[in-house]
Order: C-alpha cells, then structure tokens, then sequence
C-alpha cells in the first residue's frame, strides 16, 4: 500500500488523510467563489533571505537559514507575511516545489478540474510551487504551528512553460546539478520571496490542510490568480532529480502531488470582483459584497 490514498491507514496519526473533512488541494470551482470586499492585499516583506534547496527523496524544498545565523554571522531578518485573509503575521518558512513527470499532470490546485488560473484554464499543468510560512505571534517554530490552530498560510502559484524564468525561481533552478540525488543540499543565496509571487493582487483562499502527511487542517490557502513562467530546460531539470543516492537512484522525484480532495461545505472567497463581469453563459459570481443589509429589530416597550 502506497501513495495519497492510503496514507491514512499507513500511519494511525495520518488519519486526517482519510478522514478529515477540510482536506487539500481543492478543485476551485468559479460558480462557487464568493466574493469578499474585505480581503486586502497580500504583502510579504521584500527583502533578500538565505536558505538550503534540498532533494528530500520525497520533494524539492528550500528552507529559510534559521534567523539566528547566516552565511555572513549576523543575524537574518525574517520575511513575514501579512494581509490577504490573514488576521496574524506568518514568518516565512520554506517554499515546495510539485511536478509532473508529463506535461499533463503536476499542479495540486485546480480550477473547474483544470490547470489554475481561471484565465488560462486549458493551460498544461507543468507545476506548482508552495510558499510556506507560520504564525509567529502565536507559535514559536513551523513544528509547533504545524498541528495548531490558524498555525500555518500556504499560497499556491502556478508555473506554466515560457521563453523566460521568473528570477527568483532561476535562483533555485541553477541549483539542481547540486541535488541531483535524495538526501542532497545545496546553498541559495539572498532570493527574495515576494519576487516569486506573480503580477497580480488578486487570489481566491480558503482553509485547507498541508497536502502531505499527516494532512494538519491548519493551512490557510492563497492561490494566486496568474502564473509565473518556467523554462523547458528547467522543468527538464526538475525530472531529471531521482529519489535515491548515487548508488541506488530508485526512481525519479516527479509526481509528487496529491489528488483534489472534497471541497464539501467549505467556502471559497476572492479579491476578484465579479460583480459587473458575467461568466461564459451569463452567471453571475457569488457576492459577499455589502449587498445585504441587517437591521435590528425595533422594540416597543409596552
């Protein structure tokens, strides 16, 4: 037994994998977005921060130095997210990366059970990347807000395939010949985090789980609404990585993503304001927009 959909009954602490109710990736679908005219923009800080890539034999992943050191000695400052759904400030921790080893597989997040973004919805899903951070007015690491309420924010964003890279995700790219096997790391030097985030303020969020086990429901989800761009020649790079060391490779690293899981009751809120945009075939989006009015009732004392 192998693979998402045994993970709950591999491990007993898996078991939200199977049983929880507000599981992820979701299947985005835009009749049921709502849109909310209180969510801000998404801010995460500029500046440059310094971690490690590594080839876990199970995923890529580049993890932020811890703030107390760095390659120089001095103390690293911590990019923080703040704004969009958001009611704390969440430190950034570490960034995922999901690829198929085919063009038609790879993304986590869909829209209408297609490739995310909603604008280029037929698009090939090459692969995603997961930008992890943590409530740090509450927890005291990723670990600790890992299992905890309101713990940890993940935004989403679609790579799909272009002449020119997104920078910042060159930075991470140029590094690959390093961690061509599991267990393999590599130094990145001063990427900035709010540069992978593509040109756009707008994002749908809803609250999800990690897409890994033990499948925590504590992920508030920010999936931006466009692309950034990845090269043939990175993505080749990426399915070149294999999951074992040099002695015994095992398989490649790709597919390493989950399948949609059941939305079921949960809402889906945007930034989009649809409401003088109609959907192909006239519908309407849904609106949290002050639409509705409460009032109290008047009380006669007799």
């Amino acid at each position: 037994m192998k693979g998402p959909a045994f993970w709950g009954l591999i491990n007993p602490e898996w078991s939200l994998c199977n049983k929880g109710r507000r599981q992820s990736p979701v299947n985005l679908e835009p009749q049921r977005l709502l849109f909310d005219p209180n969510l801000r923009i998404l801010h995460i800080d500029k500046h440059r921060i310094s971690g490690t890539i590594t080839n876990t034999g199970h995923s890529v992943i580049f993890t932020a130095d811890n703030e107390t050191s760095s390659a120089y000695g001095t103390p690293q400052i911590p990019v923080n997210l703040t704004g969009g759904p958001l009611s704390y400030r969440y430190r950034f921790h570490e960034i995922h990366v999901h690829y198929g080893l085919h063009d038609q597989f790879g993304s986590e997040h869909s829209v209408e059970g297609y490739t995310f973004p909603a604008e280029a919805r037929h698009a090939t899903a090459h692969c995603f990347i997961q930008i992890f951070g943590y409530n740090s007015q509450l927890y005291a690491n990723f670990s600790d807000a890992l299992y905890r309420a309101q713990g940890i924010v993940g935004v989403a964003i679609l790579l799909q395939l272009g002449d020119l890279s997104n920078p910042e995700l060159r930075m991470l790219t140029d590094q690959l010949e390093r961690i061509r096997y599991g267990g393999d790391e590599a130094p990145v030097r001063r990427i900035s985090v709010r540069d992978l985030l593509p040109d756009t303020e707008h994002y749908m969020t809803y609250e999800g789980s990690t897409t890994a086990p033990a499948c925590y429901e504590t992920v508030t989800w920010i999936v931006m609404n466009k692309p950034i761009y990845i090269t043939k020649q990175q993505l080749h790079a990426l399915r070149r990585l294999m999951q074992g060391g040099p002695d015994h490779p095992k398989a490649p690293l790709g597919n390493n993503f989950r399948p949609p899981q059941p939305l079921l009751h949960r809402p889906v809120r945007t930034n989009i304001d649809f409401r003088n945009k109609l959907e192909k075939g006239g519908k309407i989006c849904a609106t949290m927009y002050k639409d509705v009015h409460y009032k109290a009732n008047s009380w006669k004392h007799n």
